[in-house]
């Protein structure tokens, strides 16, 4: 080698590794106030299904946006007719999703179509198989809105689903091979806000949310625009304020998701206001002030709650917002918005016992613009837990 290259090869390498010493020493100011500005992911860094293969390079899981495999050049192979090559997909060409309850294997759920009144057993690779019809009425906001297992669904096999038909909005029963049974009925029914959404606490009671039905303040004892505790004979559930009344909470307009964290025993309801969507955090009586607001109308749709988590599915923003909940109702850190425009109008969300997290998509409804394979019910992992909550 010559001197003049050699040196300058020598140059070369001192230089790296100078840049290498000053990048160890680097240090950063603590993170002081910050302004709340929404924070934008796609779904690969949710991610799919857990693997045990090797890390998935930058992206996501299957190295691009929305958990969709790259395809030749960098493109993305989108779904054609009902075949949709996103691994998160679980089941496509659904009518909109009102409500899904996820199965004990993790690997199947059950997915409430709104309009039809179908109840439908999904499975990645497997065709929908119908479990039951139930009568419904989809107009004002109704139809097929809730569904979860019974609570001792091991033993007796039973779901319950909240339905609107055309003389009221009540609470049915679903048994293999049997019609729906009335568990509840005579909630009022009007010109809107007749959809509901179902829970379980965690005592094992039902949850019942209730839209007003377009009455501008119901009465106390109606039981429009309430959060009902019951059990699965649909008797007022032990430990409600008034022993014999079903009622829990009043003040809820258009309830769309109701959910409870089984180790913080918090239970939450989204709704839709009329001025603004709010978020409460339940309490016995008439609700507290909501928790957290949307002014701008997102559209909350179903929630679900974990330890640390607290996710909203949103219709209209197309996305899915996530609070990091602390103590008594408050919230630490900042939110995050996550999958926006990755599967279109989300809501219906669920919490499956493997961790994984259902969603159902209403591309289908007004307002929405379905690709080939909607309405879809997409598995995905949940965003993870904040931090400790503040002293």
């Amino acid at each position: 080698m010559r001197p003049g290259v050699r040196r300058r090869v020598v140059r070369g390498i001192a230089a790296g590794l100078l840049g290498l010493l000053l990048a160890g020493c680097a240090t950063f100011p603590d993170a002081g106030p910050r302004d709340w500005r929404a924070k934008l992911e796609g779904a690969g860094e949710i991610g799919g299904p857990p693997s045990m293969q090797e890390p998935a390079p930058p992206g996501g899981q299957n190295g691009g946006q929305g958990g969709q495999p790259p395809q030749s050049g960098g493109q993305q192979r989108g779904p054609s007719g009902c075949d949709d090559p996103d691994p998160q997909v679980v089941a496509t060409c659904l009518n909109p999703v009102g409500a899904i309850t996820v199965l004990p294997d993790g690997r199947s759920a059950l997915v409430a179509e709104r309009t039809t009144g179908r109840v439908l057993r999904v499975q990645r690779g497997s065709a929908p198989q119908l479990v039951a019809t139930v009568p419904v009425d989809a107009s004002g906001g109704g139809g097929l809105t809730g569904l979860v297992l019974s609570p001792s669904y091991d033993e007796d096999q039973l779901v319950y689903a909240y339905a609107s038909t055309s003389q009221d909005n009540r609470v049915v029963r679903l048994a293999t091979g049997e019609p729906p049974k009335p568990v509840l009925t005579g909630i009022p029914r009007g010109p809107r806000n007749n959809g509901g959404a179902l829970g379980v606490d965690a005592d094992g009671s039902l949850l019942v949310a209730t839209g007003d039905a377009g009455a501008a303040s119901p009465p106390a004892t109606s039981l429009a625009g309430k959060l009902l505790r019951i059990d699965t004979l649909g008797h007022p559930a032990t430990g409600n304020p008034d022993p014999g009344s079903p009622i829990l909470s009043s003040g809820l307009q258009a309830p769309q998701g109701v959910c409870t964290d089984k180790v913080s025993r918090n239970t939450w309801v989204t709704d839709r206001a009329d001025a603004q969507d709010v978020l409460y955090h339940v309490a016995p009586g008439p609700l507290p002030a909501p928790a957290w607001t949307w002014p701008s109308r997102p559209g909350v749709a179903g929630c679900m709650a974990q330890p640390g988590v607290l996710a909203v599915a949103q219709t209209g923003a197309a996305s899915l917002f996530v609070l990091h909940p602390g103590d008594k109702g408050t919230f630490v850190g900042n939110p995050e918005t996550v999958l926006p425009g990755t599967y279109g109008r989300l809501s219906a969300t669920a919490l499956g016992p493997d961790g994984m997290l259902w969603l159902g998509t209403v591309n289908k409804l007004p307002g929405g613009k379905p690709v080939s394979s909607d309405d879809r019910a997409i598995r995905i992992q949940p965003p993870s837990g904040g931090g400790q909550s503040r002293a």
